[in-house]
């Protein structure tokens, strides 16, 4: 099957904030599914991360194919480890979920925000701008470049939900397109992704309120771990649940409860008021 392929330059791409400094949520693919429901593409295709919770009612994840790698890499000249690089280095993340994570486990780091695409952020780093970054691993490897990394482990770095997936979106009303984009379709991940936004559905979670949340399919059953942060990295909620596979939006919810019963509102509200003194950074 041939296919056009049309290249949309997003809000997302040329603004030059960090993304935690925007307010708008889905900065990368708004404009994107506007073509979708204007019917000048057929379909989309997305980071799933990027993907707000909720959909226009006129669009569907028509498809998500098998998801790759959830994981976050550390990428430097020398290929440290978040262990064996030096007391004092300079790490830069444009995520507010990687930036406390990496203070949690090395304090002793400076964590910096950082902008630009990935290829902008790597070559700070082979330019010695700035001693590391860390990025998800899947955006790395659907580009091609090769670096000098080493992977974080998912259960110190509980990924974005939805990280490492792709979200291909379709007009609702569209069979014959959802139909075509089905036979790439991978069940579980699927599942896990179902369940990883649920919760942020729940909880309401973005760019600006970092939430770590991984799901993963094990036979009949589904396990979802998630963890939330406060900004000085004092304070966090770490929840696994077990549930079924044929139920992931319920455990996604059951643990946004959860979360909520054990002060999540303070946390989020504890982000937005520390926000500019990171972004002055």
């Amino acid at each position: 099957m041939e296919f056009d392929i049309e290249k949309i330059t997003t809000k997302g791409d040329t603004d030059t904030r960090p993304l935690f400094e925007m307010e708008q949520k889905g900065i990368f693919e708004k404009e994107i599914d506007r073509a979708v429901s204007e019917k000048r593409v057929d379909f989309a295709v997305h980071s799933m991360k990027d993907v707000p919770s909720t959909l226009d009612s006129s669009l569907t994840i028509a498809c998500i194919p098998k998801r790759e790698s959830a994981n976050d890499i550390l990428i430097t000249n020398e290929g440290f480890s978040l262990d064996s690089i030096p007391s004092g280095s300079t790490v830069g993340s444009s995520s507010l979920r990687r930036a406390v994570q990496i203070s949690r486990k090395r304090p002793d780091l400076n964590v910096k925000p950082i902008r630009g695409n990935i290829e902008t952020r790597i070559n700070k780093v082979t330019e010695k701008k700035i001693d590391g970054i860390v990025l998800a691993k899947a955006g790395i490897s659907r580009l091609g470049v090769d670096t000098k990394h080493s992977v974080l482990s998912k259960d110190e770095f509980l990924p974005s939900p939805g990280q490492g997936a792709l979200a291909i979106i379709c007009r609702s009303d569209d069979s014959k397109t959802i139909q075509m984009l089905k036979k790439i379709e991978d069940a579980n991940s699927r599942i896990e992704i179902e369940a990883e936004r649920s919760l942020s559905e729940h909880i309401d979670s973005g760019c600006r309120f970092p939430v770590g949340a991984y799901a993963s399919v094990k036979s009949d059953s589904l396990i979802l771990k998630v963890g939330v942060y406060s900004m000085d990295g004092k304070k966090s909620i770490l929840i696994e649940e077990n549930g079924t596979v044929d139920n992931p939006f319920e455990l996604g919810k059951k643990i946004g409860n959860e979360l909520k019963s054990q002060g999540v509102s303070e946390i989020a509200s504890n982000w937005r008021e520390k926000l500019e003194e990171w972004n002055k950074q």
